[in-house]
């Protein structure tokens, strides 16, 4: 399936760039607009199921071998994590997985 229509640029950081909601509030919102910015199908769009693009997902950490949660995540490529509110600055909301606290798919 391909990608609904985009978000500009200048609309998405206006859009996030003072949102004050909390994380788990606006996380899915986030993600599908930084989608409709990059031009790539959402999680539905590409996997209607869910079996291998989902939000919600529990993932293992690598950093710790242990069971943690992506926000979203794509089998065997990257789990995603927020630990700070959307349209936080980047460096601290990385679009992939993190330096410390990765998941495994």
């Amino acid at each position: 399936m391909t990608a609904a229509p985009g978000i500009s640029a200048a609309a998405f950081a206006a859009k996030w760039r003072d949102n004050a909601r909390r994380e788990h509030a606006s996380s899915q919102e986030h993600f599908i607009d930084l989608c409709r910015l990059l031009g790539v199908p959402t999680p539905n769009e590409s996997d209607p199921t869910g079996e291998s693009y989902t939000f919600e997902a529990g993932a293992e950490r690598l950093s710790t071998g242990r069971q943690g949660w992506a926000d979203v995540w794509k089998r065997g490529t990257w789990g995603r994590g927020l630990p700070n509110r959307p349209g936080a600055p980047l460096r601290r909301n990385p679009l992939l997985c993190p330096s410390r606290g990765c998941l495994r798919s």
